[in-house]
């Protein structure tokens, strides 16, 4: 299912550029953590799916999982910098096909989009395949998004080329959670904390109410005022919530995983 992309070579850089600031070596770690959890939550399939993040204080490059490399595998080093041109600028191998057409696009189209983390999650990836609005609001998880989806109707095949990624960039709008038709979904955060703490809670609203709606009586949706309101409380603190998240899944993967961070 995944494609090795047919862009330039990767090119070497110098050493004490930009890209080995404090800040760049810290995105890598937490975005490492973040693949590395995902991987122990089955939020990924195989060696496809991506997580990137736009490099710090470089709004031309992204860090992307490379090529042929399940998530339980990436390290921070692991990571490759590439530019919206399709050049790997620093890391070995190639990223896969579809993560640079969806993800350079993305990043380069939508500025605001930091961090895209696209997976195929089973429980929210099962509601894409359904008519009708893919998340319902009658669970107080789900009101974590609420106003916060748009649904990307015009699925069109693998992702291997530029104009896809555009049409892709184009469908998300000021959403922050697109649930991309008979495909997968995608999160955009400001930051590595934030579309993580999206990503986790976007999956456990989906199985609870994939679970709901296995019992053959009807949803009963939280009344429009309310989901408001509580979407309002939870928007509180979410951007302190999401950073101390991210923490505890580091310490959790020192124990069991510290290579993560090499």
């Amino acid at each position: 299912m995944a494609h090795a992309f047919g862009g330039a070579a990767a090119t070497a850089i110098l050493r004490n550029s930009d890209l080995d600031a404090d800040a760049v070596s810290q995105a890598r770690i937490d975005l490492a953590a973040c693949f590395r959890m995902a991987a122990k939550l089955g939020l990924h399939e195989g060696i496809c799916n991506h997580l990137s993040f736009v490099v710090p204080g470089r709004d031309d490059l992204f860090l992307v999982n490379p090529y042929g490399w399940a998530f339980a595998e990436i390290t921070a080093s692991r990571l490759l910098v590439c530019d919206f041109h399709g050049n790997v600028v620093a890391g070995e191998g190639v990223p896969e096909a579809t993560a640079f057409y969806i993800h350079a696009r993305v990043h380069k189209n939508v500025p605001r989009a930091r961090a895209c983390f696209h997976t195929h999650m089973p429980n929210a990836t099962a509601l894409t395949m359904l008519d009708g609005p893919p998340l319902a609001w009658a669970g107080q998880t789900a009101l974590k998004f609420y106003g916060r989806t748009v649904v990307d109707e015009d699925y069109a095949g693998l992702a291997l080329d530029e104009a896809e990624g555009d049409r892709i960039a184009a469908s998300i709008g000021e959403a922050d959670i697109v649930f991309m038709r008979n495909h997968g979904v995608m999160v955009l955060g400001p930051t590595i904390a934030e579309a993580w703490d999206d990503l986790y809670y976007l999956e456990r609203a989906c199985e609870v109410q994939r679970l709901a709606m296995s019992m053959n009586r009807p949803l009963k949706p939280v009344p429009p005022a309310l989901a408001a309101k509580t979407y309002a409380q939870m928007r509180e603190g979410d951007r302190e919530s999401a950073r101390l998240h991210l923490d505890s899944v580091k310490r959790i993967l020192a124990q069991d995983a510290p290579d993560f961070a090499r």
